[in-house]
């Protein structure tokens, strides 16, 4: 079964042929569309987090979770410039593992990029929030968080019914993902330029303000993954459990592949794309955490561990209250880039997997005037709504790491097996001592998966078992390889 239905590589490239999106992204679009899609909730919201997990140890996390992310980006590099169609990891292991291992991946990548966009928009609304607190506009608590978290209003912590700001968030990116890919990459370009402004801004503040004792006790939770009561909650805690949560903040480089359709000269501008993007961002993020972590402080369940807004609340800690309000307005501005690459990507997958025939073919319906496959965007959009309006932002992003960690295992199991079973197939870019770098690749996504919290690991078996139900109800029947198509 594991070899089933295997679609050839060549195969694949001619179908994109025939029905195929507009190629209009270079290098450095690819660039800044990755550094979009990474930097965003994870350093901006789960700094926070990872200071409540691990406290000052956090720098480690950061460190563990850029290793096994840079593995897999090179396992990536190679397979998009080789396969240089939507789908990513999806579309690779249909070409290696078959049908219906492409299934469990491409449903995987559901938690991946489509509850991410949630959990963004979420870590948006905790910053609109703020700011409409700044400026006096306070929404009724229960429509500030979701019906499973909670929101601190006057120091009273009261439970949600739907997050409005979250929810209308991820609405608005879709209405510009149907727009166009273009236009989706300019205003993406607007906002990358925003956040890079603001962490640059945060960067030159809190770090001149660095203390060494801020760092004291460095693993109050220690290294493995553990639950201790932490603000009256059972939390699953550590430097390894903060890894595998702090892993969120770096997924986003292989949204990168799923554009490799829409990308001019696939085989060279992919491999940057993907591995400057993650560069750029590994460097930004250990000095932001170092600067947080050294001007405040990093204590499990201290002020910076219990803020929806750390970056901000470290600024205005430091004295420059107007400049912390100013990173809040730069968040709430630029954090919808990371919903709209998240989308964009979700979306493209979908289209794929309608187009080989596993989800209804209307579904890859092209729009006559946008080029956009907007029917599928609509139905994402519309479910990331509800997603971001219901659940808080660290149970969200825990269930997409679940999904992201099984594909980019199953992509850098994908390249040591065409290394065998197509050794002269042309690639522009090969991981350099393959055997070595993908197994690794392999052991770290496993090791990170195993510490995350166990209700996660259980959420995403009953994910993986029902996407079965719906392939073996649908798919298996309806496939193109099904129909000798």
């Amino acid at each position: 079964m594991l070899f089933w239905r295997v679609k050839p590589l060549d195969q694949i490239l001619e179908n994109a042929e025939k029905k195929s999106l507009k190629r209009q992204l270079g290098a450095l679009q690819l660039t800044l569309l990755g550094i979009g899609a990474i930097i965003g909730t994870g350093i901006f919201v789960l700094t926070s987090v990872a200071a409540q997990s691990a406290g000052p140890a956090m720098m480690i996390s950061f460190v563990i979770a850029a290793v096994v992310c840079a593995l897999a980006a090179l396992a990536y590099a190679e397979l998009s410039s080789m396969v240089p169609v939507s789908g990513s990891a999806y579309t690779y292991t249909y070409a290696v593992l078959g049908e219906l291992a492409a299934w469990i991946v491409g449903w995987a990548l559901v938690l991946e990029y489509a509850v991410a966009a949630g959990a963004v928009s979420v870590g948006w609304s905790g910053y609109m929030h703020g700011i409409l607190h700044q400026v006096g506009i306070h929404l009724p608590a229960a429509l500030m968080a979701g019906p499973f978290d909670t929101i601190t209003v006057n120091g009273v912590e009261q439970p949600g019914t739907f997050n409005i700001l979250a929810a209308g968030c991820a609405l608005v990116i879709t209405g510009l993902l149907i727009l166009g890919t273009s236009k989706s990459a300019a205003f993406n370009a607007f906002l990358v330029a925003i956040k890079l402004l603001a962490l640059g801004i945060f960067i030159a503040i809190a770090l001149p303000a660095f203390d060494g004792a801020n760092f004291e006790p460095f693993m109050p939770n220690g290294f493995w993954a553990n639950e201790r009561e932490i603000g009256g909650s059972l939390l699953t805690v550590g430097v390894t459990a903060a890894a595998a949560t702090i892993f969120f903040a770096y997924v986003g480089f292989d949204a990168v592949s799923t554009a490799a359709e829409e990308t001019t000269n696939p085989q060279r501008n992919m491999p940057i794309g993907i591995l400057g993007s993650l560069g750029v961002c590994t460097l930004i993020y250990l000095l932001v955490a170092a600067a947080a972590t050294g001007a405040m402080g990093a204590q499990p369940d201290g002020a910076l561990a219990n803020s929806k807004e750390p970056l901000a609340l470290v600024l205005r800690e430091l004295g420059y209250p107007w400049v912390g309000t100013v990173v809040a307005v730069a968040a709430g501005l630029a954090l919808p880039s990371v919903v709209l690459m998240m989308l964009y990507g979700q979306t493209r997958i979908f289209f794929v997997m309608s187009r080989d025939g596993l989800l209804p073919e209307r579904l890859a319906k092209v729009h006559p005037k946008y080029h956009t496959p907007h029917i599928i965007t609509m139905i994402t959009g519309v479910a990331v709504a509800v997603f971001a309006g219901m659940f808080p932002v660290r149970m969200l992003a825990d269930i997409s790491n679940s999904g992201t960690l099984f594909a980019f295992a199953m992509v850098a199991a994908a390249v040591l097996i065409l290394r065998r079973t197509e050794p002269n197939r042309p690639r522009a870019y090969k991981v350099p001592m393959a055997w070595l770098i993908c197994p690794l690749a392999i052991f770290g996504c496993l090791f990170l998966f195993l510490n995350l919290s166990g209700h996660t690991e259980l959420l995403f078996l009953g994910w993986t078992v029902l996407g079965l139900v719906v392939y073996f109800l649908y798919g298996y029947r309806k496939s193109q390889l099904a129909r000798g198509a």
